[in-house]
């Protein structure tokens, strides 16, 4: 796609644009795990959906971490894009498309590992070494006024379903749909938002 084209990103054309991410970059490695970028989302994804998730749940697992993309919206440079500030990037991109919702779940999927590590300790012992690296490096456990702020947001309960099925789609061994599978689903969600 074009920058021009880029540009153009209508609900007619997101879907297929992201599924186009997913294809292209998708097979990029995944901070030190064992799965790439798009087994990665795409686990959480599935596993959501095998558990009868709901849809914003399912989708908000498949685009957790679209952040790590967004140089292909043609909006920010890779420089702006670290670790620390995928979560932000990820969210900006999808906002015009996607409920407040999946942006949060987006937004906030970092904040969770944080919170959750704050407020259940035993949290700490699902995460996988890249992510307790992360962890490092995003601040830590979050302190007991993050806390207290963090439980403000109205969407929390979603945004830790999908912090768990972050952690949880890190399988090297799981067989998922592709991106197309949920294609539908997602552009489900983008035409209830548009059309509201």
């Amino acid at each position: 796609m074009s920058q021009a084209e880029k540009s153009k990103l209508t609900s007619q054309n997101i879907v297929a644009f992201l599924g186009d991410i997913f294809d292209r970059c998708g097979g990029e490695e995944y901070l030190g795990e064992p799965v790439t970028m798009a087994e990665h989302m795409l686990q959480g994804a599935t596993i959501a959906e095998q558990n009868g998730q709901d849809e914003e749940i399912i989708v908000g697992a498949l685009l957790h971490d679209i952040g790590h993309f967004t140089s292909e919206f043609g909006t920010f440079s890779m420089d702006d894009v670290e670790d620390r500030f995928h979560e932000e990037a990820g969210a900006q991109v999808l906002a015009e498309f996607f409920p407040t919702v999946i942006t949060d779940c987006v937004r906030y999927h970092v904040a969770a590992k944080r919170y959750l590590c704050a407020t259940k300790p035993e949290y700490y012992d699902r995460l996988s070494p890249a992510s307790i690296h992360s962890l490092n490096l995003q601040g830590g456990a979050m302190a007991p006024d993050e806390v207290i702020e963090f439980e403000k947001n109205p969407n929390l309960k979603k945004i830790i379903q999908v912090r768990y099925l972050d952690e949880a789609g890190k399988r090297a061994d799981m067989e998922t749909p592709d991106y197309w599978h949920f294609a539908p689903m997602v552009q489900r969600i983008v035409d209830q938002h548009c059309a509201r």
